[in-house]
């Protein structure tokens, strides 16, 4: 292995940390992937990390879609969790911890530092109107018709008149919400269960039924398609751009979720499984 694939290799390793996903500020859960998140992410993204989605807005009112903040959860019901792997995820929890910490924190920081926060916004707009494919096929595949078209609707304003999807028009001038379906959610629509909960190294909180739908999705999104040369070197650059830049504009939710409760993975664990379970249900 050259030189120049070990850095990729590392790089990856540093960039896929779970908490490489936008977060919420407090205390729990979710994602088809990482926390996250996501896994937007975010979309397949694990970390993190889907019914219509509201925007957050900027300071100057500028209205903008990131991946679901699955820490945000709270008041769950008490359910029991298949979770016979405790000990191996508690480890692959503790590892994850470490690499955004010493890692991942540590660049988004510096990203965030060169990057400012209005074009780090437009950055992220960018990467989640390239996903529509993942939204508008799993919209199709429970049925949802009328959100498929908005999502296809949207795709085609945010990229026109929202400039690559930079903007989003689509959602600002038209009210059009977007509606974040992913192939884990479509699974789970079709009476799927979650298995057992699974705390994946890099990729994070997740189950079997949701490691399927990370895979699913990932054929969907454009990202993976984007080999521009034998070693695939640009699909992976704009994907590490992806979840740094995701992860600047989250900074401190983690420390916030880690210093709000006794047992972070444990806490972690249960608000994935309910947020996940409330976006198959859609809320319901």
């Amino acid at each position: 292995m050259g030189s120049l694939q070990a850095s990729f290799l590392v790089l990856f390793l540093v960039l896929s940390s779970p908490w490489s996903v936008p977060v919420g500020a407090a205390a729990q859960v979710s994602g088809a992937g990482v926390v996250g998140a996501d896994p937007v992410s975010d979309g397949a993204e694990g970390v993190v990390l889907q019914g219509a989605k509201q925007p957050e807005a900027d300071e100057d009112g500028t209205e903008y879609f990131e991946d679901d903040g699955w820490l945000e959860e709270e008041n769950y019901e008490e359910v029991q969790i298949a979770d016979p792997f405790e000990p191996l995820n508690r480890i692959f929890f503790n590892f994850n911890d470490k690499l955004y910490f010493w890692l991942l924190k540590p660049l988004a920081r510096t990203y965030s530092f060169v990057a400012p926060k209005p074009v780090r916004r437009c950055v992220g707009n960018f990467f989640y109107n390239l996903k529509t494919p993942i939204r508008f096929t799993n919209n199709l595949l429970q049925g949802k018709f009328v959100a498929g078209g908005t999502e296809l609707t949207r795709f085609v304003v945010n990229t026109t008149v929202g400039v690559a999807g930079l903007w989003d028009p689509a959602r600002n001038w038209f009210d059009m919400s977007a509606s974040a379906e992913d192939f884990g959610q479509t699974l789970g629509r079709y009476g799927i269960g979650e298995g057992v909960y699974i705390c994946w190294p890099v990729l994070g909180p997740s189950n079997i039924r949701d490691t399927l739908g990370t895979a699913g999705d990932y054929f969907l999104d454009p990202v993976s398609h984007l080999g521009f040369n034998d070693e695939g070197e640009e699909a992976f650059a704009l994907w590490a751009e992806e979840k740094v830049n995701r992860t600047s504009l989250r900074l401190g939710d983690y420390e916030d979720f880690k210093n709000a409760t006794f047992d972070p993975y444990r806490a972690m664990r249960d608000a994935y499984f309910h947020q996940r379970r409330a976006k198959i249900r859609d809320g319901e």
